[in-house]
């Protein structure tokens, strides 16, 4: 095959669209994942005109960024043959007013009763700090981690 070929295709699988976003009115988009067709509404928070009856824009960037950690801890205890089914995560997002962004987020693990070893489990904290999302934040937002074991 050409190499020129291979180098397109590769290069348009590896560029496309992630989402499809439709405006709905009133604050809220309708947004499709293109892959699975699964869908999300987001609405405008009550503190910035809108309705709240949804995730907002930076819910989802906070969520994103607890459920990145997790799925990077995930990797690493899949790897060390560690069940971590049940962990949950409370992820808190804190704004910041001029310019109105994040100022803050946290994000608390709570795991399931286990028998992890002390090494294992400063692995599977330390994994946290190569998350993409946590990567692609803009320095002035805080990240604070917590783990209770």
């Amino acid at each position: 095959m050409n190499k020129q070929f291979l180098l397109t295709c590769t290069q348009n699988i590896l560029f496309m669209a992630t989402s499809r976003t439709i405006y709905l009115g009133e604050l809220r988009t309708e947004n499709e994942h293109i892959r699975s067709g699964q869908k999300l509404i987001t609405d405008a928070p009550v503190d910035n005109q809108g309705k709240g009856e949804a995730f907002s824009p930076t819910d989802l960037v906070a969520t994103a960024l607890s459920d990145c950690m997790m799925t990077i801890i995930g990797i690493k205890a899949r790897d060390k043959g560690l069940d971590l089914k049940g962990t949950s995560i409370e992820t808190t997002k804190n704004m910041s007013a001029e310019p109105r962004r994040i100022g803050e987020i946290v994000v608390e693990f709570t795991f399931p009763k286990n028998d992890f070893s002390e090494k294992d489990k400063a692995i599977l904290e330390a994994v946290t700090k190569n998350c993409p999302v946590a990567l692609s934040l803009h320095p002035d937002v805080k990240q604070t981690v917590k783990f209770n074991w």
